[in-house]
This record gives structure tokens, sequence and C-alpha cells, in this order.
């Protein structure tokens, strides 16, 4: 597997989610702007976004103190097309807050993960690649946040090479899934839970332990029986990868 980063979470903020998922998903411009034609999708999303970004929205993000900040979309190629919204959104909130986009760092796997399980946006994590500016501070950018791992990831390549990042919004999500940052409880629950052998091997297959996964993500592994089902979860879901 290529390299996946993350990082611990310490006080990292609850992600903005703009709005709804059932509200996102019906309004007329959403396929369009997941995954149409570049040029018409890109107009969708955008008219998307509009309409669903609200002045108290702004202000949330506000509270992450974003100025001089740059705001990372993550450019993510799906099994019919490029998904334009968080490029497009990332764009509108430029105009609103006044601040720059970064386009250098980019998505650089397809993952999928639109209609994917749990186990599957695990096992095929996304994988990030471009130039990062060593102390410069980035604000994340997505579509839709269920499990987190995408931005974690996209977070966690960031702080790998000297950048700082103070938060993150989605269009869209789970609202269970706001808090990325792992708690400690969860945490102490999950290692009591499966045994220190079980980390070992999940640090060894992914690149990190237990104490880098999002809330989402180790609630997702607290629900199963042992740490031989995550084994099997897991391998399971790598290797409908390679079918």
């Amino acid at each position: 597997m290529e390299h996946v980063y993350r990082s611990c979470w310490h006080d990292f903020p609850n992600v903005v989610i703009t709005a709804g998922e059932t509200r996102v998903k019906q309004h007329p411009e959403y396929q369009q702007a997941k995954a149409g034609d570049v040029g018409q999708a890109a107009a969708a999303a955008k008219r998307l976004s509009a309409s669903m970004l609200s002045a108290q929205v702004l202000d949330a993000v506000r509270v992450f103190q974003p100025e001089n900040s740059l705001l990372v979309p993550i450019h993510a190629l799906e099994g019919m097309g490029y998904n334009r919204i968080p490029a497009a959104f990332a764009e509108l909130l430029s105009e609103r807050l006044d601040l720059e986009v970064e386009t250098r760092i980019i998505q650089a796997n397809v993952v999928n993960h639109t209609g994917a399980t749990g186990w599957e946006r695990m096992a095929r994590p996304a994988i990030f690649d471009g130039e990062v500016i060593d102390g410069r501070r980035y604000l994340l950018v997505d579509d839709f946040v269920g499990q987190g791992g995408t931005l974690a990831n996209l977070r966690g390549f960031i702080l790998h090479h000297g950048g700082k990042v103070v938060g993150a919004i989605t269009l869209t999500g789970r609202g269970d899934s706001a808090k990325l940052a792992l708690t400690t409880k969860t945490l102490e629950s999950l290692r009591n839970k499966h045994g220190r052998q079980a980390e070992i091997w999940w640090a060894e297959t992914f690149g990190y332990g237990f104490d880098c996964l999002t809330e989402s993500e180790a609630r997702y592994l607290l629900r199963v029986e042992d740490a031989d089902t995550i084994r099997v979860r897991i391998s399971e879901a790598r290797s409908e990868i390679h079918d």
C-alpha cells in the first residue's frame, strides 16, 4: 500500500457540515455536480454549493480563524467521473471568505468511496501528493464526511510535510461524523476490546495506530466481535479492490 499519513488529533475542531444529506442529495443539481461533464458539472456544483451556504455556516468557519489559510478541496475521481463539488465549493468559499484555493495538493489514487461500506473505505484509503508550504495554514474542503478517513489522510499529509490544518468544512455529511477527533474514552475502549496485537497488526497494515483513527472509524471497529473479524473484513475488502 502507498503511504498513508495520519496524526493524533489533539484539539482538532469539529467539521462544519453545511447542510443535511437529504437536502443536498435531492437537490436538482446534485447528480450533474457529482459526476457529470466537466464544464456542466463545475457550474452545477457551484450553484448547488451556493444554494446551501449560509451566513451561519460562514460564521462557524470563521471560528477557525482561517485568515491567511489556503482552502484545500479534495479532488476525487469517482467511477462515473470527477466529483466537481469540492473544488466548486472551495471556489465559492474563496469568494465569501477572501481566501485562496490551493490546487497543488491532489488525491493521487482512485478510491470510489461513494456508496462504499465502512470496511471498503478503510481498506482503500485516499492517498495525497503535491506541494505543501512549510508553516502555512490550510482549511480542508470536501463534499461529504462519513467516517472521515479522507479528511484525516489529507490532514496527515499536510502535517507530515510541515503545514498546519485549522479545520475542515464539507457540503454535507452524517451528523455524527462531524467529530473527527478520537476521544480518549473511545480509544481506551477499542484497545481494551481488541488488544495490543490488533493495534500492531493495524499499524503494520496501514502505517498508523489506533490513536490516529477518527472517532467514527474507531466506533465502527468497536462494533465487531473480535480482532479476527477486523482482519477478515479488511482482507475481504482489500481483495475486492484487486478482483
